[in-house]
């Protein structure tokens, strides 16, 4: 069962590039405290991804803020390589918007939304999702029935909920 509103976030494993090399994120570290808006993609570079969804809280991270989002973070299933690379080459990173890789979608299962993207050579994905996440408890989630879809998750539609 997918994670709903209310819910505490599960603790999962998350990864990001630092200066030492990949490190590792738990899930409360970099959601649990604060408003955070957090949106995860099926994988970095994707077509909806790279062209609809990133940029979308790109284009509203100041807006978001503004009405009172302490953080942005972005789930992508990739290694914190991909992540950093992506976040870098879209401006998520001068945006503020913290990229973290969940390379074996552990994140995406502990909440219930991975499939099998197997079938066009994906393996294991986070279907597309946003949510609003309150010192550590979701206040809010949508989540795409078709990874290549993306209305219901995007920026504009969780400033509309703030």
């Amino acid at each position: 069962m997918a994670i709903s509103t209310g819910d505490a976030l599960p603790e999962a494993t998350l990864y990001e590039m630092t200066a030492d090399g990949p490190g590792p994120v738990q899930a409360s570290a970099a959601m649990g405290t604060g408003t955070v808006a957090v949106f995860g993609v099926p994988g970095a570079y994707t077509p909806t991804c790279h062209l609809k969804h990133m940029p979308s809280f790109i284009a509203n991270a100041e807006a978001l803020k503004a009405k009172g989002v302490d953080s942005i973070v972005c789930i992508t299933v990739n290694d914190p390589f991909v992540a950093k690379a992506w976040s870098e080459a879209t401006g998520a990173d001068a945006a503020g918007i913290r990229v973290l890789g969940d390379a074996t979608a552990a994140f995406a299962t502990a909440l219930g939304i991975d499939f099998d993207g197997s079938a066009v050579g994906l393996g294991t994905r986070a279907m597309r999702f946003a949510m609003l996440v309150k010192d550590g408890k979701v206040a809010s989630i949508a989540i795409e029935e078709k990874p290549s879809d993306m209305e219901a998750t995007s920026a504009e539609n969780m400033l509309a909920t703030l």
